[in-house]
């Protein structure tokens, strides 16, 4: 009689702590969500959400590339056409296949095709430095060395600010002037180029 009395007071006793477990895990939900909140239950069930701070990982440690990564502070914005640096002396694609014929024109001698090829990329860029020292370098070749020089002084004029083609347009300014004979005023630019060629 004791014994069974015994059993049923610990019967009882083991139901009422297991109903006591089961409403302190209704009460604060399941240990798991408070250590992984990502895919734990709010207090009133529904899902939390997957918080945009970190990129969503797939299977393997890949992430995934359909879903944003977060800006990192700091991090320069991504090169787009519209804040693309773009020179202003970059020849246009059209305007560089007619040089490179005109090279091989001149290469043939044929030095009236290749100014006349030359003229049809000046009409593209009329104010392009870079045309007009390839012109004056042709004309050079051409043995004008008179147009040559008026060439490249245009180009120099249009690489304003520009050193580098300074220099270019200086060199070729010399090139022209030794054409000439005119020894000293060629060592003048020389030096010049020099100067632009340092900054």
């Amino acid at each position: 009689m004791t014994s069974a009395r015994g059993r049923c007071v610990r019967t009882a006793v083991t139901a009422l702590l297991g109903t006591a477990i089961l409403a302190g895990c209704a009460l604060f939900g399941p240990p798991y969500s408070s250590m992984h909140p990502v895919h734990g239950s709010s207090a009133r069930g529904a899902p939390l959400r997957q918080s945009s701070a970190a990129p969503q990982v797939g299977v393997g440690g890949a992430v995934n590339p359909a879903l944003p990564l977060p800006a990192q502070s700091g991090a320069p914005p991504p090169v787009t056409p519209s804040n693309a640096v773009v020179s202003p002396y970059t020849l246009d694609p059209a305007a560089q296949a007619l040089i490179a014929e005109a090279r091989r024109q001149e290469h043939r001698h044929n030095f009236g095709l290749a100014a006349e090829t030359l003229e049809r990329a000046l009409s593209i860029e009329p104010a392009n430095p870079r045309i007009w020292l390839e012109f004056a370098r042709e004309r050079l070749a051409a043995g004008q060395a008179a147009a040559a020089d008026g060439m490249a002084r245009k180009a120099l004029y249009l690489a304003t600010g520009n050193a580098r083609l300074e220099a270019r347009a200086w060199g070729m300014i010399a090139a022209t002037l030794r054409a000439e004979g005119r020894r000293q005023a060629a060592i003048s630019a020389e030096q010049r180029a020099a100067e632009l060629s340092m900054q």
